[in-house]
């Protein structure tokens, strides 16, 4: 916590407004249960044969007022089990997810949270939107019932700096709130690169191997 603090400080920001999600994937309930001992509140998984039954298990602790945030590319058909321990989706990337989310969620207590990822390459096999079809993918997502448009969510490529990414997420984020002003958060940002993708406004930051060290394959 203390390198978020000090890079949101260094961009001018509120240290507040930067939440960190706790990336758990490949390791097992008993260090969820450490970290929340400890104050961690969000945590993400990729892989949903992997998150529900961890998340249950996590719940039979006794641990309370922790929200799991799913960050992985979700098979549609995988939706409504997600949903069932997942409160954020960062990963909202294309119509039949989109379908399979909205149907899921109508039946929830309470709305789902989501992020519009974007497809930063040239790749269309890729996950995401391009930004260019973002504002026509938001304007389904925020018609549909029981959902929250909370933002976009980006992941940087290797082979470029990352400060390139992080300016187009920046750019995309702005576009998005001209649509409407409350999806003005950013997931963006890894282990390797969260203090530059503060600076570009990330106000999740999804920190795996810096806090958890190597997984556990």
């Amino acid at each position: 916590m203390s390198r978020i603090q000090s890079a949101a400080l260094s961009a001018g920001r509120d240290p507040s407004e930067v939440e960190l999600v706790v990336i758990s994937k490949n390791h097992p309930a008993s260090m969820v249960v450490d970290l929340a001992a400890m104050g961690a509140r969000n945590f993400g998984e990729n892989r949903d044969q992997e998150a529900r039954p961890k998340s249950e298990e996590v719940s039979a602790a006794g641990v309370e007022g922790i929200t799991w945030h799913f960050v992985g590319q979700l098979q549609s058909n995988k939706a409504k089990s997600a949903l069932s321990y997942a409160k954020v989706l960062h990963s909202l990337d294309r119509d039949s997810l989109l379908t399979a989310v909205a149907k899921a969620a109508i039946d929830l207590p309470e709305p789902v949270q989501v992020f519009i990822q974007l497809n930063l390459t040239d790749d269309p096999g890729r996950g995401g939107i391009q930004p260019a079809s973002l504002e026509e993918f938001a304007n389904r997502v925020l018609s549909s019932p029981n959902l929250v448009l909370l933002g976009v969510m980006g992941v940087a490529a290797l082979n470029r700096p990352p400060a390139q990414d992080f300016e187009t997420i920046l750019w995309a984020s702005q576009k998005l709130q001209t649509i409407d002003p409350s999806a003005k958060f950013i997931s963006a940002g890894m282990s390797e690169d969260f203090e530059e993708a503060i600076a570009f406004g990330a106000t999740h930051v999804r920190v795996g191997s810096a806090i958890t060290g190597k997984r556990q394959y």
